[in-house]
């Protein structure tokens, strides 16, 4: 046998091997743009607002528009993408995404904002099962397809977490509407590299889509996030309050009923009979209730209050991302040692310290406090989010392993969700609370009355720290529920979690 004959199959397969982490990287930039814009936002909204002349309401509904339509659509788009294929779903959603961002960047007005941000929503809903969906066809072997999805787990952490910082370097440099923009070349790449190096479509056409069950769930999530918003009114609305409650509690109950009867239903509530997959569940999505909270609160504060530049607010902000990215790897890796229970409730007992720790230092002015309460903050959340999944994914049964991986991705969103909600909504109530009373009709708008800075940074401070407290009392009950969910300590999902 020649030369030639013995390395032209280790030329093939090194080919190969190349055309599948290319393309990899191609999904990759894929979901860190989700990510990114789960909260690129959380820099740019008050120069954001600003310049759109953008109201407490309309602030949340920027931020939450995104968040809303991809926790609402992931469990139906991924059946979606069985339907027609997944590679079709990528592209889709690469087009969707990038005609949003652009319209998103050309935005005239507040509730135009609003509306693309929606439309951004929907790209990524699209986009999002389609990336792990592609990895698994794409990656035959198996410690080869581990190996990427691990990568592609920490990609969006990487994503979620270096957003504020991202969105200050954009807004130090170019015009609010660039935080969007950046989408497109991006896009504009990953629809080329798809077209040369994505697998063939395989589509399943007797695959049933069932587009009413995605809408009952967006209803439930809309109308719950408007009972939120009205609840932490300045002015209740009773009306408003009682026809958002009832929206949420139909449309809960039609997702429900419609579930029954499906045959292959995009969720079954039995499936949280098993502690371990709820406690994985509660565990993903208490993670990002209180980082994205954190975050969003906290980069606002040091702009409106400290008067940081977006960039500043970003890189302080970043601490939290450098701390969890080495322990989301250091928890995984030693799961098979140390079990869900130390992991999970200890990571978010780093996460109530370490935001307390911030609020100790907010009050006192004391900025190293402040800044030790980010990293700790930051060490408790990687240390969650590093074997949550795995808890979700391992505890379902076998049958039911596509819904688990649905239930995954949303228990993420729906966190960054609610607590964009909340704490969108609790801050700006709690400042005008804190006004004098003779200037409370101001709202927000006192921050930007220059001869009332000092009573109105005041009061914003002692809004944001009270509500930070509150993420920590929240961080603590989440830390006893998820340590009941794996109080006998399993070291992995499988075995533990099986239920017929």
């Amino acid at each position: 046998m020649t030369n030639a004959q013995t390395t032209a199959p280790t030329d093939a397969l090194r080919t190969s091997a190349t055309r599948r982490w290319t393309f990899f990287a191609v999904v990759s930039l894929g979901l860190l743009m989700i990510g990114l814009d789960n909260s690129i936002l959380y820099t740019a909204l008050p120069e954001l607002s600003e310049q759109l002349h953008a109201t407490s309401l309309q602030q949340l509904w920027i931020i939450n528009a995104y968040a809303l339509m991809l926790a609402g659509l992931l469990l139906g788009t991924g059946t979606l993408g069985d339907k027609i294929g997944h590679r079709r779903m990528f592209v889709i959603g690469l087009w969707i995404f990038g005609a949003a961002s652009l319209t998103a960047a050309l935005a005239p007005g507040a509730w135009e904002l609003v509306a693309a941000r929606a439309f951004l929503g929907l790209g990524a809903s699209v986009m999002m099962p389609a990336t792990l969906a592609l990895i698994r066809l794409t990656f035959e072997d198996e410690i080869e397809r581990n190996t990427a999805i691990g990568i592609w787990g920490s990609i969006a952490v990487v994503g979620a977490a270096a957003g504020p910082t991202v969105g200050g370097f954009l807004l130090e440099h170019f015009w609010w509407g660039s935080v969007f923009l950046v989408n497109v070349p991006i896009v504009i790449i990953a629809l080329v590299l798809t077209v040369f190096l994505a697998p063939p479509n395989v589509a399943n056409p007797a695959k049933h889509w069932d587009a009413l069950s995605s809408l009952y769930a967006l209803v439930t999530l809309a109308s719950l996030v408007l009972v939120i918003k009205s609840v932490a009114s300045s002015h209740l609305n009773a009306m408003l309050i009682g026809g958002a409650l009832a929206a949420c509690l139909v449309g809960a109950v039609l997702f429900t009923r419609r579930q029954d009867t499906l045959e292959d239903p995009l969720l079954t509530f039995d499936i949280f009979r098993s502690p371990i997959f709820t406690g994985g569940v509660l565990a993903a999505a208490g993670a990002m209730f209180g980082m994205a909270g954190l975050e969003m609160t906290t980069t606002q504060k040091l702009q409106l209050v400290d008067l940081y530049s977006p960039l500043h607010a970003g890189l302080i902000i970043s601490i939290i991302a450098l701390a969890a990215l080495p322990m989301s790897a250091l928890g995984g890796a030693n799961l098979h040692r140390w079990g869900f229970l130390p992991i999970i409730a200890g990571g978010f007992l780093f996460m109530a310290g370490g935001i307390g720790c911030t609020v100790w230092g907010g009050h006192r002015e004391l900025f190293p406090a402040y800044m030790a309460g980010l990293f700790l903050t930051g060490i408790g959340a990687g240390l969650v989010m590093s074997v949550s999944s795995t808890a979700i994914i391992g505890a379902a049964p076998a049958s039911r392993s596509g819904m688990a991986a649905g239930v995954e991705e949303v228990s993420y969103e729906f966190g960054t969700l609610l607590s964009i909600a909340v704490t969108g909504s609790l801050v700006p109530l709690l400042f005008t609370r804190g006004l004098p009373e003779d200037i409370q009709e101001l709202g927000m708008e006192a921050l930007y009355t220059p001869e009332l800075a000092e009573v109105s940074s005041g009061a914003y401070t002692h809004a944001y720290l009270s509500t930070a407290a509150g993420l920590a009392l929240v961080m603590l009950l989440f830390a006893a529920v998820t340590g009941w969910c794996f109080r006998n300590n399993p070291k992995s999902g499988g075995a533990d979690a099986t239920h017929q």
